[in-house]
């Protein structure tokens, strides 16, 4: 019975893995499938975490084989897997997470923890839904609107592969391409101590409301990587390296004609064929990076005795690091036609063209040294100290285009691109951390990053957290503290394009944080507090009613308390997981954002046949609040008409089930529409998706 199934699964993954390449109709634009809320690979595997130790970095898997064993069973437990932040001061890894977890949450739009409003469906442009400042200082674009789609070298995860692992992943819709992502990821040791691999990601969605004949109103996004580990046998030296090449085409048609949309059951005959205001229009970023890390223990070495497996982890006491980073971000905005519906309150160079470009050389060194002292116990780490000390040299080289016109020699009018502003310049940060370590269950952190010299001078990120951690029963709290000082980005202060003309002074937004987390794994609970308070903040705003979204600062301070509470409960094989967030900001004319947010999953263990399997339902809901307005061209969600739409919760009615090597969904998408209501908006003009049946394939290979 399982081998039929194989069989047919492989039938099915080739037949809709068809349908996903044969969206990349325009070879300009082939698509992608990054989910940025989750690893790379595959699921969160946190709940496995430990540390390694020599052994871990021997191929016993190969030596199995000089030995002429031949009757080996490959399986997760020969790949291994681990991340940049992991590395830092030891070798961790984590084994793989093949389980069900979060499987049918695939769209970046629609974590459970982390979700988004959008223009309707993967890979148009996002935002948070929740309130989730940015904990970044220096220079910045002030362009977001795709970032969930993007891969970053800090995204990757870094493997020990005893034997070639292989993941393919396909996510789609049946019976048309209204989402249809694709996703593989391949990697092996070439030697013991050193691994290799790649990504290659597609999205090639449509949606609902476009024109299946019109490439321009389709999403079209590619990522791709190559990813290496490399590590001394001694344990003494790490290389991390990675290539990355993002290629995302995101639609922007500014919505469609019709607002009664949702009025009744019939008031659209085919949604494919629902007039837009701009059919030719649409955003394409491109960024491409090679990030080099390296990293060598110096001096003596200690090391850790493991508890009872009497196994020892090597811990430096020294550590000396460099980073290297080039990188070229593009964003480019293309419009053709006349904007005959007002899509725009102006236009400055054309009237029907627009050729959009901002350009972005990175150039990135970041030295640091690490000293640490520790007491002599053998059992566990206690009485540590840490100091670390670097500093991060940053270089820009920045250019903006349009599209204008000009007089060519021959005395004729030609539409080029001309340049509006060039920049060149340089930040430097120094940064610093003391860690103290009291016992295995008391741990400080501080950190401080201050940009010292260049043209984000003065920004500033401190950042405090003490970890107070019990045994398994009584959990642990992590206390947290912030403050941050962040120059405005790009696009609110020097700004030219086609519709958009910005040129303005603001001060830096300022960002006072302060935490409680609990966390007790053998409750299943999770509940955090946080409080913001937040000085100067920037954010983009309208005339009343109007689409002429300006960037604005609030001079005065705005309150945020957020309060999270996530706990899982299970009765026999019945469970039940939910996360629910409350949010109260004393400004929420400004700070549009809901009070309430809830998801829950409500699913039953089963066993059927040689199937692992669950069936449930999913719920989220949030209460109602002003929804934001969305600025083409310039990619910024914006305080326009106050519109709030009436809320109603989204259930998704959904069977998944693992077979061997292989883990299977099926979802009715938005199955009580029509029930409640016959659609829904997070953003206004912006329909979402109807309902859909959907269907999710990933499979694992090892060689």
């Amino acid at each position: 019975m399982a081998d039929k199934l194989k069989y047919i699964l492989v039938l099915f993954i080739c037949i809709a893995a068809q349908g996903a390449f044969a969206q990349i109709s325009n070879p300009r634009f082939p698509g992608q499938n990054p989910t940025s809320d989750e690893p790379v690979y595959s699921r969160d595997t946190t709940k496995y975490r430990r540390q390694s130790n020599a052994s871990d970095n021997l191929d016993s898997l190969r030596k199995r084989e000089e030995n002429k064993k031949d009757s080996i069973v490959v399986t997760s437990k020969y790949i291994k897997v681990t991340s940049e932040r992991l590395l830092a001061d030891s070798t961790q890894l984590f084994p793989l997470d093949t389980g069900l977890v979060n499987f049918e949450n695939y769209s970046p739009l629609n974590q459970p923890r982390n979700p988004k409003i959008s223009l309707g469906y993967p890979g148009v442009a996002a935002r948070d839904l929740l309130f989730n400042p940015r904990k970044t200082i220096g220079f910045d674009e002030g362009l977001h609107a795709l970032d969930a789609y993007m891969i970053n070298p800090q995204d990757l995860n870094y493997f020990n592969a005893r034997a070639p692992y292989t993941l393919l992943s396909l996510y789609s819709t049946f019976g048309g391409t209204k989402e249809q992502l694709f996703k593989t990821l391949h990697t092996q040791n070439i030697k013991p101590n050193w691994n290799i691999g790649f990504i290659l990601n597609f999205n090639g969605s449509r949606g609902y409301y476009s024109t299946s004949n019109i490439i321009s109103q389709n999403v079209s996004d590619f990522n791709a990587g190559i990813f290496s580990w490399y590590h001394s046998k001694n344990n003494r030296y790490n290389l991390l390296a990675n290539l990355l090449v993002n290629n995302l085409k995101a639609p922007e048609t500014g919505s469609i004609l019709k607002d009664t949309i949702f009025n009744s059951p019939n008031s659209s005959f085919d949604k494919t064929g629902e007039a837009v205001k701009l059919p030719s229009s649409y955003t394409n970023w491109k960024n491409t990076g090679l990030y080099v890390k390296q990293f060598y223990y110096i001096g003596h070495i200690d090391s850790l005795n493991q508890g009872k497996t009497g196994t020892k982890n090597v811990l430096p006491t020294q550590r000396l690091s460099y980073t290297f980073y080039a990188n070229q971000r593009k964003f480019n905005y293309l419009q053709n036609g006349l904007d005959t519906y007002g899509a725009f309150p102006d236009y400055y160079y054309s009237a029907g063209r627009s050729r959009d470009s901002l350009n972005v050389f990175h150039l990135q060194n970041d030295f640091s040294y690490s000293f640490y002292l520790r007491g002599k116990s053998t059992t566990r780490s206690k009485n540590e100290l840490k100091l670390d000390v670097g500093l991060t040299q940053d270089y820009y080289n920045m250019s903006q285009y349009v599209a204008d016109t000009i007089i060519n020699n021959v005395g004729r009018k030609d539409m080029k691109q001309v340049r509006v502003q060039k920049e060149s310049f340089q930040n430097i940060t120094l940064k610093g951390r003391l860690g103290y370590r009291f016992s295995d269950r008391i741990n400080l952190d501080l950190n401080v990053n201050q940009i010292a010299q260049g043209r984000n001078f003065g920004d500033f990120l401190y950042d405090a957290k003490l970890t107070l951690a019990g045994n398994k029963k009584t959990g642990r709290i992590v206390l947290g503290a912030y403050q941050q000082s962040s120059s405005p980005g790009l696009v609110y202060t020097n700004w030219i394009s086609n519709h958009w003309i910005f040129n303005n002074d603001f001060d830096n937004q300022k960002i006072t944080n302060l935490s409680f987390n609990y966390v007790n794994d053998a409750l299943e609970l999770d509940l955090k507090a946080e409080y913001f308070l937040v000085s100067d903040y920037l954010y983009f705003a309208s005339q009343p009613g109007g689409i002429d979204a300006t960037p604005m600062q609030y001079g005065s301070s705005i309150n945020m308390l957020k309060l999270s509470l996530g706990k899982n409960l299970h009765w026999h094989k019945l469970n039940f997981d939910n996360y629910i967030v409350y949010q109260k900001t004393d400004n929420a004319n400004i700070l549009r954002t809901p009070e309430l947010y809830t998801f829950s999953s409500l699913y039953y263990k089963a066993q059927l046949f040689t199937l692992t399997s669950q069936f449930g339902i999913n719920v989220r809901y949030n209460t109602r609040y002003v929804a934001p307005s969305y600025a083409l061209g310039i990619g910024q969600f914006y305080n326009g008409a106050d519109v709030t739409f009436t809320s109603y919760p989204i259930a998704s009615v959904f069977f998944k089930a693992t077979l061997e090597r292989t883990n299977i969904f099926l979802q009715y998408d938005y199955a009580n529409q029509g029930l409640f209501s016959n659609g829904y908006y997070t953003v206004n003009r912006y329909p979402q998706m109807d309902r859909f049946l959907k269907f999710g394939v990933a499979w694992t290979f090892y060689q």
